[in-house]
């Protein structure tokens, strides 16, 4: 069995030991297991800690049937020779105040609200705890965040314990261990008992600070997302970034920032509104525009088209219903090219003797397509075989 000095001092950053084992696994992966190992692999909510062997990258690391598998791109060369491990101090010490933290902050919703933790996620930049609660107030979050924060400046040690769950029973354990024997309790006394196989700073002062982002409901809990340590001062420099550029966006102070922000919005609507009423009326002149070029083809009914580059096939199908509103004679056809693909739309008002749904098969095969609707109205698109003029030419056809 591989030693872990992650165990022993979680601040323990070199180490030196031999290669018990290399192999690789079906998926082609390489790895080794080690006589001892300070690397520490996934487990319980953290991550695994990255780092080198003898210069040699540890790209994961994972505890498998008991076994430490440190994870590499390729062999060793020369299994025998000694190893020097190093670890990714920086990596490891933020996992060890934001796994801390999560300890801190559960307890925390525990003591003041007696609300339990149920999962905990160890995120790259934010970390998740599930609370058994349907809901949650921001006085409630706000209450547990300060008793967090009050722990955490007291200073107070963090120990860790091994022992059996008879011994662990003794103690006011947190949530329900998950093994019968060798128990790791991380205890902060007189706050928090819980066993546990991450690691952990020295005290709770080395957590730093602990802010609660944000929560929403999740599968009928909550599910609260927050930052310890220097990922505190990480978003806090992120926000004050993104607040200086909308001051400048918006030109107002902080204090002013939201209303300036209301006003904004409440002056896009209006312009919005004002756009659509514009368009409105601009599909009315032009529906006017294409009665003009209308052809007759039957007994009181004409004919009506026109092809397009680069238009939205939204508003060619406002416009067929203008046209089909105001001329119960017509029947007319819209093409626009986008890009690689021709759409179509097709609209009859209600004196034609034409039924567009029978037709639409003919249409959209000559473009390798697909499209449907209804008697008075169908659309669909394929592939640009033809322009849009020769595909009007040929429904005129059609319809001629």
């Amino acid at each position: 069995m591989t030693k872990k000095y992650y165990y022993e001092d979680a601040y323990l950053t070199t180490f030196e030991t031999t290669i018990s084992h290399q192999g690789q696994e079906e998926d082609g992966r390489w790895f080794v297991l080690l006589e001892q190992t300070a690397f520490y692999p996934t487990g319980g909510g953290q991550p695994f800690d990255e780092g080198v062997l003898n210069g040699i990258p540890v790209n994961n690391v994972e505890e498998v049937d008991g076994q430490v598998r440190h994870y590499i791109d390729n062999p060793f060369e020369n299994p025998s020779a000694n190893i020097k491990g190093e670890i990714d101090w920086n990596r490891r010490y933020d996992h060890m105040r934001q796994h801390s933290g999560q300890h801190i902050l559960s307890a925390a919703f525990a003591e003041a609200h007696g609300y339990e933790t149920i999962s905990f996620h160890l995120g790259k930049e934010i970390l998740t705890i599930d609370l058994d609660v349907a809901g949650m107030t921001e006085e409630e979050a706000l209450q547990a965040e300060d008793l967090a924060n009050k722990i955490i400046g007291e200073a107070r040690p963090i120990e860790t314990k091994w022992m059996t769950a008879d011994e662990a029973a003794t103690y006011p354990l947190r949530k329900q261990l998950s093994v019968a024997e060798d128990v790791r309790l991380v205890i902060i006394p007189g706050f928090d008992y819980n066993g546990c196989g991450g690691t952990h700073p020295r005290f709770t002062s080395e957590v730093g600070a602990i802010k609660i982002l944000d929560w929403e409901k999740h599968k009928g809990h909550i599910r609260l997302q927050f930052v310890c340590g220097s990922r505190v001062l990480a978003q806090l420099h992120q926000k004050h970034q993104v607040i200086k550029e909308l001051t400048g966006i918006l030109q107002a102070p902080q204090d002013k920032m939201e209303e300036a922000a209301q006003q904004l919005l409440e002056k896009m609507k209006t312009q919005d509104k004002e756009m659509e009423e514009m368009k409105q009326k601009l599909l009315t002149y032009e529906a006017k525009e294409l009665s003009l070029t209308a052809i007759a083809f039957a007994e009181g009914s004409t004919f009506m088209q026109k092809a397009y580059q680069n238009r939205p096939i939204q508003e060619l199908q406002k416009l067929a219903r203008q046209i089909i509103s105001d001329h119960d004679e017509a029947v007319v056809f819209l093409a626009v090219q986008n890009g690689d693909k021709l759409q179509l739309v097709g609209a009859k008002g209600k004196q034609p003797d034409v039924h567009l749904k029978e037709l639409a098969p003919k249409i959209f095969s000559m473009i390798n397509g697909k499209g449907g609707g209804k008697e008075d109205f169908i659309q669909g698109g394929g592939e640009a075989a033809l322009s849009p003029e020769e595909l009007i030419n040929h429904i005129q056809k059609l319809l001629l």
